[in-house]
């Protein structure tokens, strides 16, 4: 009983775990995010080791998993650059270079879109659709009124008014783009 007694006494006087420092070491979380912004302004960054590597150089103390939190509360996308080059951008940049980023995605992942009544069904190969699905609905299209992606096959559901068959020729329209 005696050992029992004296572990206890131990780790009463044992210092609690350390806390989450991150936030308060090279700044505060506000002052992190804006950082972050300023960032993505500035400069193309398509990683998070990059930006943690950025934030770091400018004295923010930070670990990936930080920043993938940040990147997710500033709701940051991935957009292609002009080089061709995936990289963050603030969320609800301009309809055309959403709709860029949709034709990028629809390109890489979609194998066939076909109308099915009110619905469009575009397939990809498996293990892509969800992908695909959250391009489509980070895209905010507006004929698309929601996705639901299982493996390899997504349905797209277009809104009221918009007949399946124009939102199929606009989907399957991204395919042929680039093609010679």
């Amino acid at each position: 009983m005696q050992g029992r007694s004296s572990t206890t006494a131990l780790a009463a006087t044992a210092p609690p775990p350390p806390m989450a420092v991150e936030a308060t070491i090279g700044g505060s979380k506000r002052d992190r995010q804006r950082a972050i912004r300023e960032l993505i302004a500035t400069a193309s960054i398509g990683s998070q080791g990059e930006l943690v590597d950025r934030l770091n150089a400018r004295g923010f103390a930070v670990t990936q998993a930080t920043v993938s939190r940040d990147i997710a509360e500033l709701g940051l996308v991935k957009v292609r650059a002009p080089s061709g080059r995936l990289v963050y951008a603030p969320p609800g940049g301009s309809d055309a270079d959403r709709l860029r980023a949709l034709g990028s995605a629809m390109r890489r992942y979609a194998v066939t879109v076909e109308a099915a009544g009110q619905l469009v069904i575009v397939t990809t190969p498996s293990g892509y659709a969800n992908a695909l699905a959250q391009a489509m609905d980070e895209a905010s299209h507006p004929s698309v009124a929601g996705t639901l992606a299982g493996d390899n096959t997504i349905f797209v559901a277009a809104r009221d008014g918009v007949a399946a068959q124009a939102l199929e020729d606009e989907l399957a329209g991204y395919l042929l783009q680039g093609a010679a």
